[in-house]
């Protein structure tokens, strides 16, 4: 709009300059012609009345002068006449204007002494009046008095007031019409092929490559023309990448970020890959120190899990940009490329407003939906405008999706329980979209589900989705139990199977698990010089070193890992000063009172067990309370003894996996709570029961005391599961399945 105007503002001007000019020329010439034609009229009244004004003068009959000036009442426009004696007094006037002997006399003695007639315009009252004053002499010269002719100038005004009139309405008139005009020539040789090269271009972008440009000619046919063999090459190259691909996946054998990328051109071939997820995967934060903006990854098992697998594949990764300087990093289409030093895959940021965010993420998400899919016994909350929040907020992603969406053979991957009405949301203006979504929280049984006032709104949108992913089979049976009691559905427990409306949705485990980068990333002198400084600053030399890595959230199991810690050093005080325990917690939806109270909580836990246990300047535990990225956590997992999961209730937890991928030395033990999903797997760690504290506190004693070659024994065995059952298996599985459900 701003280039169009840019090309009429000027024509515009110009013409406006023009009418303007043409019209004060045009105002003023009739101006002067209705003047002159005024003084010729005035003239002649003027010495026609001068005739009987010579006898009125001479004989002073004042009945005959009265008569003689009241003989204009009632002509048009001509207001009166009045005669003065030599004096230049009023002897007669008309009786419309009795009051014209107030207005200034001083000129006419001059005029009688000139003897010269004289005309002007002159204001009475709020009116505008044109007079002319006639001198009325003998054949000697000798002067009798005068005589004023008033004539009433308005008119002239009100012809003139309506001649800008008619010159406006012809100026607006031409310039609509200029408008007009060039906005059809406008539209007809640049913005209707400027819409169409556009359009073609949106259809290039979400991979219709074979669709022939439609501007013909002229340079922007020349610039198709160009894109359009691109687009060739482009169909060729991916052709041959798809097959070379499916002859590799054959030979590997194990799944690797390049293996997993030869599954995805072979299986996805020119279709496009979205995820969304509520976290993002890097956000831009400024240091309110510094002044300083960084980009960070966000603490959480959805990260650690999707980013590597777009890293390998590329797509579009949605989520919301809850950066405090999110914006300044983005495109006018709300994109950037991450990783920043080395783009893989792109993320487009959504925008919530604070009340869209307290009402869909703290409240119904995660006051509502987290505490009642975890069995940790706090109340879930459910309030209405929480919920018309979460429902606005799905329609805000769904929007973002369907844009981004390519015209055929689109793939979606949803993350979590932020958006359960997202895959309905999406299918109601696309139908033709694959759909999954993978559940990273347990799933309750259908009583505690029922607990819900929206739970038929939530199964009925999850049940859009054609693939339904969660950890471990007994999540998938819950959820297959939850549908058969809550919904009016078809189950299929053989073919793990739910038909409803005639929709029919596969809910299937797929154990999550990590990209074993922390495994195969050597140990630089870098890392051992963290690992060295670690130790110095906190004084951990022939010290067992024990870790826990977790957000700060109530299902972690940290108070009853704090309470063990210190039940173990009461049991087994022949440890202290020998031991250390090091928490690193990363502060997590503290707008929430119920986390809030937790960290203080958590605080004081410690506070106290240091204060009951330590000795000179030792402590048993060692509390960081801040976000660690990957890398800062890397050297804590290769130093420690052992590291405790102690979750209450969790999904599969992959910060045990991350731990056993880190133990190289293979010198470590894992005690993983039996409410786990990774307990299945892991079977070389030491189960706990967090609940119960005397247990807890024997097993720590077990794990430091446990044999070297049994450490290595169980630690060998659990990484070469997690090496088996990568990130890549699982997306490799997932992706396999969700292309097998591709529609026709």
């Amino acid at each position: 709009m701003k280039r169009i105007l840019l090309f009429i503002l000027p024509i515009l001007i110009i013409v406006t300059i023009f009418f303007i000019a043409f019209g004060i020329l045009q105002v003023r010439s009739e101006e002067r012609k209705l003047t002159d034609e005024l003084h010729r009229k005035a003239q002649a009244v003027a010495e026609s009345v001068g005739f009987y004004a010579r006898y009125v003068f001479i004989t002073g009959d004042m009945n005959e002068a009265n008569r003689l000036v009241n003989i204009f009442q009632k002509r048009e426009r001509l207001q009166g006449c009045a005669l003065y004696n030599t004096d230049g007094q009023i002897l007669a006037v008309t009786k419309r204007i009795t009051d014209w002997n107030q207005t200034d006399t001083s000129h006419l003695k001059t005029i009688i002494a000139d003897k010269t007639p004289r005309d002007s315009l002159r204001k009475f009252q709020e009116y505008s009046f044109y007079t002319y004053i006639l001198p009325i002499v003998d054949d000697d010269g000798k002067s009798f008095g005068l005589v004023e002719v008033i004539y009433d100038t308005s008119y002239i005004f009100s012809g003139l007031t309506e001649l800008w009139k008619r010159i406006s309405i012809a100026l607006i008139t031409l310039l609509s019409l200029i408008i007009l005009i060039m906005l059809a020539v406008q539209r007809r040789i640049f913005v209707i092929p400027v819409l169409q090269l556009t359009e073609w271009f949106r259809l290039f972008q979400k991979d219709q490559t074979n669709v022939p440009h439609p501007v013909k000619g002229g340079e922007l046919g020349q610039l198709a023309a160009e894109v359009e063999q691109i687009a060739l090459n482009l169909r060729i190259a991916r052709k041959a990448a798809s097959d070379k691909a499916s002859a590799r996946i054959q030979k590997d054998e194990h799944w690797t970020e390049s293996r997993l990328r030869d599954l995805i051109q072979a299986k996805l071939k020119e279709s496009a890959l979205l995820v969304v997820s509520n976290r993002e995967p890097y956000m831009n934060v400024l240091d309110e120190q510094t002044g300083v903006s960084q980009c960070i990854r966000p603490a959480g098992g959805v990260v650690t899990a999707i980013d590597p697998i777009l890293r390998a594949c590329g797509g579009t990764w949605i989520a919301h940009g809850a950066g405090n300087v999110d914006k300044k990093f983005v495109n006018s289409k709300n994109k950037i490329g991450v990783p920043p030093d080395d783009n893989r895959y792109i993320l487009k940021r959504v925008w919530l407003t604070k009340d869209e965010e307290q009402g869909y993420y703290y409240g119904f998400s995660n006051e509502g939906l987290w505490p009642l899919c975890h069995i940790t016994y706090v109340r879930p909350v459910f309030r209405e405008s929480d919920w018309q929040m979460y429902r606005q907020v799905n329609q805000k992603f769904a929007d973002a999706v369907i844009e981004e969406l390519p015209s055929k053979n689109p793939f979606v991957f949803i993350q979590d329980y932020h958006f359960t009405l997202l895959a309905r949301l999406i299918k109601e203006k696309r139908p033709d979209v694959t759909i999954a979504m993978f559940w990273h929280i347990p799933w309750p049984n259908p009583e505690v589900f029922a607990i819900c006032p929206y739970y038929e709104q939530i199964l009925d949108g999850m049940l859009s989705c054609d693939l339904i992913g969660f950890h471990v089979q007994n999540h998938c049976n819950n959820f297959l139990d939850t549908a058969n009691r809550l919904l009016e559905s078809r189950i299929d427990t053989e073919k793990f199977t739910i038909v409803r409306s005639g929709k029919t949705t596969y809910v299937k485990p797929f154990p999550i698990s990590i990209d074993g980068y922390m495994e195969t990333q050597q140990t630089t002198d870098k890392n051992r010089n963290q690992i060295e400084r670690i130790r110095k600053e906190f004084n951990l030399e022939d010290k067992i070193v024990g870790i826990g890595v977790e957000r700060i959230d109530y299902t972690k199991g940290i108070k009853e890992r704090i309470l063990a810690i210190d039940r173990f050093l009461e049991k087994y005080p022949q440890y202290k000063n020998k031991f250390v325990f090091i928490q690193l917690a990363a502060p997590s939806r503290t707008h929430i009172k119920s986390y809030h109270d937790l960290m203080a909580e958590i605080d004081e836990l410690v506070e106290k067990t240091n204060w009951k246990h330590s000795d000179g300047s030792w402590k048993p535990i060692i509390y960081l309370e801040r976000h660690f990225s990957p890398e800062e956590i890397k050297p804590y997992y290769e130093l420690s003894d052992f590291c405790i999961v102690s979750s209450l209730h969790d999904g599969m937890n992959l910060v045990a996996k991350e731990y056993a991928a880190c133990k190289a030395d293979l010198n470590g033990v894992l005690l993983l709570s039996s409410f786990t999903g990774a307990i299945r797997e892991l079977t070389g760690s030491i189960h706990i029961n967090p609940y119960s504290i005397e247990e807890f506190a024997d097993t720590i004693k077990s794990a430091i005391e446990m044999p070297a070659e049994e450490k290595r024994k169980r630690m060998k065995e659990m990484r070469n599961i997690i090496k088996e059952n990568n990130v890549y298996k699982w997306a490799a599985n997932i992706i396999t399945e969700l292309t097998s459900l591709r529609k026709p």
